[in-house]
């Protein structure tokens, strides 16, 4: 079994979580993140997904999992922000992720860059790197396969203008997908109880991604509190 086939292998039927904090939020810190990654493998986690070169290096150091790597970067020219240009890729590339994740909607990238000539140019210069497509639409997962990307997954549904208020999880795309393409599918966005996960399961995800429902305190938090607003609205 090559490299990659391993990889894939040894995520595939289980969760990977997404140890991302931006600059804005509280717990911002590659050191936090290093923690993070590692309480999420000690509960079990088969990856993490993980943002920019400072946190996967911290990261490497707590566990040995693989890495499904993204740099959120932001472009005046472009409102795409994952992995949006050769310099993300070349960084990630150096720091040593096992998956690279990048946006594959069909917005224009820094530069007025389509995705095909990006990706293109990304596949002729690492031709043996796992490549994620983090899609918005079930159309937009069917042309990266096309393109060449090795795993598709449902990242961005509900994140772009035209998904936008869809609700999440995207089981229907996620469906749409595994029924239609012949390389993994993950379902990522939105998963917040195990019932979802399970259902994601079901319908024949290769492994499933969580980020904010297990590794972003405020919006757990937020969660719970919203909720007693609820009861007590309903009381007054």
């Amino acid at each position: 079994m090559n490299h990659n086939s391993q990889i894939l292998n040894q995520i595939k039927g289980g969760l990977v979580v997404s140890c991302q904090a931006l600059e804005s939020e509280p717990l911002h810190s590659s050191f936090i993140m290093g923690r993070m990654a590692q309480a999420a493998v000690e509960g079990g986690a088969v990856g993490v997904r993980v943002n920019g070169p400072d946190d996967i290096a911290e990261i490497k150091k707590t566990t040995d999992v693989p890495i499904i790597g993204l740099w959120k970067q932001e472009y005046d020219d472009s409102d795409l922000y994952i992995t949006p240009t050769m310099t993300e890729i070349d960084a990630l590339a150096e720091a040593g992720v096992d998956i690279l994740a990048t946006d594959a909607t069909d917005k224009i990238r820094p530069g007025g860059i389509t995705l095909d000539s990006f990706f293109k140019e990304v596949r002729a210069k690492y031709p043996d790197m796992l490549f994620m497509a983090d899609c918005s639409t079930f159309e937009e997962g069917v042309k990266a396969e096309q393109l060449g990307f090795d795993i598709v997954s449902t990242t961005l549904a509900g994140y772009t203008k035209e998904t936008a208020g869809r609700q999440l999880p995207d089981f229907d795309m996620l469906e749409r997908l595994v029924a239609t393409l012949s390389i993994p599918v993950i379902c990522e966005g939105g998963i917040w109880e195990i019932a979802q996960l399970q259902k994601a399961f079901e319908l024949g995800c290769h492994c499933a991604v969580i980020g904010s429902a297990i590794t972003r305190p405020q919006l757990i938090t937020k969660r719970f509190t919203d909720s007693i607003k609820e009861i007590q609205n309903e009381n007054n």
